[in-house]
């Protein structure tokens, strides 16, 4: 980010305000040399005075001596007139923007412009909505205005490092960014669940076009809910993970080890924390085991089961809330409330590969550095064993691995046998 560039932009801002502090500034801030910058303000559609905050808000990130010395310089004589605007902090020992002082720099003394600019600091505004910026919640004796703005810190690694914002799994923030190597063209689906899912990217391509619409964006949600349901290893959290590559969203696996507590009111406040991070941030959200919260629900017999039924109640109205994409997954779907399957726009199976899909699969799975030592087998265990996609990718990985130690240049049928073997006793079923 070009630092001198927005420091002559902001000066020159000063210094029209001390000669002009009632007419309008027409100078516009061209580039800040920072592409993710540049951009966030295209896409957004930004005017000249959304970026000049936001340049005050990173100036002291970025050179904590500049407002100092600026308004020290251009405003010597005058440089107690409240009308400027600023805030001394007490850490650091530069001057921080304030609302006061964005608002002097826009319309000077203009009071009807002032008040036209202050709805930039407003709760319905993209800043404010995108947690980019806040207004200090110190000093809560002093007018609004004069608190200092702080831009968070995602924003700041954003605009300035270029770093994409990722919350680590912690107790306030139960999830996990899932994420692959993985493409479209390396999952094998069923028909009916492609077309399933072929559904979501619809929606994900063109729901926010409609929201706009002034007659359906009224009446259609802006989030969507998906169940996946089936075994494990069909592909639900592959699909999940895929979802978010396709759309350049980022994906969190919600851990509801971590949300449930055992003590009243706190797994409340746990989904509580989790969606309002997840607020605005267009993220997938992914629920592992949804069962486990959005089971059948028990009659109540006691506080212990008016409660449960309470948080779970309490999940539903956050999961419909949310403005994006909400994916449960189960193992089966009989294990699932019908009171909350039927308010999901969409329920997916994830089947067992049929054996024409395992015979996909296990071709895809074989490694380009050991071409299988028999080609043509793969049809007849394909057909002969009922196989999901999680246990074939283990199986050639064993059997690679076990072709590689005897320093074999091709993967034997052989060891994908044994593979096969190994893969049926973890699961206790006879081959």
């Amino acid at each position: 980010m070009d630092v001198v560039e927005i420091e002559t932009f902001l000066v020159s801002l000063f210094k029209f305000r001390v000669i002009h502090p009632t007419k309008p500034q027409q100078q516009q801030f061209k580039s800040s040399g920072s592409p993710v910058f540049d951009d966030f303000i295209a896409t957004h559609k930004l005017q000249t005075a959304e970026t000049t905050v936001l340049l005050l808000g990173l100036i002291p990130f970025l050179n904590p001596n500049f407002l100092f010395h600026a308004i020290k310089e251009i405003f010597d004589a005058i440089k107690d007139k409240p009308i400027i605007g600023g805030y001394r902090g007490k850490n650091h020992r530069g001057i921080l923007p304030n609302a006061e002082l964005a608002l002097f720099l826009l319309a000077g003394e203009d009071l009807r412009n002032r008040i036209q600019f202050m709805h930039l600091f407003e709760s319905d505004h993209l800043f404010s909505k995108k947690k980019i910026l806040s207004i200090s919640k110190q000093e809560e004796l002093e007018p609004h205005y004069s608190k200092p703005y702080l831009i968070s810190q995602e924003y700041f690694d954003l605009f300035v490092l270029g770093k994409r914002y990722s919350p680590s799994l912690s107790p306030k923030f139960p999830a996990q960014l899932l994420q692959t190597q993985l493409e479209w063209s390396d999952l094998v689906l069923g028909s009916n669940t492609a077309t399933q899912i072929e559904e979501i990217k619809i929606w994900l391509d063109h729901n926010a076009e409609l929201m706009k619409d002034s007659v359906l964006g009224k009446k259609i949600k802006s989030g969507y809910v998906a169940l996946f349901y089936g075994p494990s290893g069909t592909g639900k959290t592959l699909t999940a993970t895929l979802l978010g590559t396709y759309t350049g969203k980022d994906v969190y696996r919600i851990d509801l080890s971590q949300v449930i507590s055992k003590y009243i009111g706190e797994t409340e406040k746990n989904l509580s924390q989790l969606f309002e991070e997840a607020k605005d941030r267009d993220w997938i959200l992914f629920f592992d085991e949804a069962d486990s919260i959005f089971g059948k629900r028990t009659n109540v017999k006691d506080a212990h089961d008016k409660y449960a039924n309470q948080e779970v109640s309490y999940l539903l109205q956050q999961v419909e809330n949310h403005d994006g994409l909400v994916i449960l997954a189960s193992n089966f779907k009989g294990n699932i409330d019908t009171a909350f399957t039927r308010r999901f726009q969409s329920i997916i199976e994830f089947e067992t590969p049929k054996a024409s899909e395992r015979l996909e699969i296990w071709k895809k799975a074989i490694p380009g550095s050991l071409p299988l030592e028999e080609a043509g087998s793969l049809t007849s265990i394909a057909q002969k064993y009922e196989l999901n996609g999680a246990n074939i990718i283990n199986i050639v990985h064993y059997a690679s691995l076990q072709s590689l130690h005897m320093k074999e240049k091709k993967l034997s049928t052989q060891h994908l046998m044994k593979g096969i073997k190994r893969e049926f006793k973890k699961e206790g079923k006879i081959l």
